[in-house]
């Protein structure tokens, strides 16, 4: 088997990476999004030149998401100054789709349904409808602050403050929006979860093919479970301590990381999970076993997405907090790699 090939994007962004996102009909086109007021594209073939910078999409306010939307050319972003954006990737005309009444952290985008999902600390949601652009944005009032949103062809995850965990029915909630005509909705959701992990919820990803997802939490842990609600599926779930390394000062104790990044691997199921122990591991989700870890990145792993065929592996390294500092810069110590996948690299190993 050919070696593992890693190399470095040679133009990153100046300050902390908020998310990486493959194209949908591309494996080597990647948008980048940055707390330095920019989203990237980059074209991440050619690792002798540590890939090519396409272009850069300056914002008003740090960018805390992005997605690509229908084709290879469309993206979203989510913005700190309160702001959906629609881009267009070849002129750079941005688009205000809507607006929250405080900062976006997340947008996802939904091929099935032509349907733009942003979510903010002002603990809304807002649907977008795009094959009806003129018509104004559903807005949904969440319970608690949302930190993570996760969607598959047929449902949405919305990972909330409070260790709440909501699961829309896309194409009924969708429904309902349609007649609601704007107003603030207080849409029940499919299922209304508590995690299953006691700390603060990081990220959430859900399983390619709809039978579940997973979760993070600040204190070095990750739950997998499963949407079916019968008894026999929800006792399948499970939870696994991990990001975890020995303290030097204190013999027999741990120095817990939050794990700040999960993904799904596209064809084989599997995931990664990035901690702020700048450690990426793989993980086979049904087996319950850890597939391998990739030697220590040089600071914490704050974003990872797969591409489209499973090929490559983006993942976003900048500083944390997990050393205390007061002061925070990630110019100069951010870092996008990509990661070209040997062909069973993140194929599971089966049960025990």
């Amino acid at each position: 088997m050919a070696p593992t090939i890693q190399y470095e994007l040679s133009q990153p962004p100046s300050d902390a990476v908020s998310s990486v996102k493959f194209a949908p009909g591309s494996s080597t086109r990647l948008l980048v999004s940055s707390w330095d007021k920019h989203a990237y594209l980059y074209d991440i073939s050619g690792e002798e030149e540590g890939g090519k910078l396409i272009e850069k999409y300056e914002h008003r306010a740090p960018v805390l998401d992005v997605c690509f939307g229908a084709d290879d050319n469309e993206a979203f972003s989510a913005g700190m100054d309160w702001q959906v954006k629609r881009i267009d990737l070849e002129t750079g005309e941005q688009i205000v789709l809507s607006a929250h009444e405080a900062p976006v952290n997340k947008v996802v985008y939904s091929k099935e349904h032509s349907l733009l999902v942003s979510s903010s600390w002002d603990s809304t949601l807002k649907f977008h409808d795009l094959k009806n652009p003129e018509k104004e944005p559903t807005t949904i009032k969440l319970p608690a602050k949302p930190h993570s949103l996760s969607v598959t062809a047929s449902k949405l995850v919305v990972a909330m403050a409070s260790r709440l965990v909501f699961i829309y029915e896309l194409q009924s909630t969708l429904l309902l929006a349609s007649q609601s005509n704007g107003v603030m909705s207080e849409l029940q959701p499919w299922q209304q979860r508590e995690s299953s992990l006691k700390f603060m919820t990081r990220a959430v990803a859900c399983m390619p093919n709809d039978d579940g997802y997973a979760s993070s939490s600040i204190e070095g842990r990750v739950a997998v479970e499963w949407f079916d609600p019968s008894a026999e599926s929800q006792a399948r779930k499970y939870a696994f301590k991990c990001h975890r390394q020995p303290d030097p000062d204190n013999e027999g104790t741990d120095i817990v990381y939050p794990v700040n990044a999960l993904a799904f691997h596209p064809v084989f199921g599997t995931f990664a999970s990035g901690g702020g122990d700048g450690v990426v591991a793989f993980w086979d989700a049904t087996a319950k076993r850890r597939i391998r870890q990739y030697p220590k990145y040089t600071h914490s792993i704050a974003a990872l997405c797969f591409s489209n065929d499973g090929k490559y592996l983006a993942i976003g390294v900048c500083p944390g907090f997990e050393n205390g500092q007061e002061e925070y810069s990630g110019e100069g110590q951010t870092k996008v790699y990509i990661r070209e996948l040997g062909e069973t690299e993140a194929k599971g190993k089966g049960p025990k």
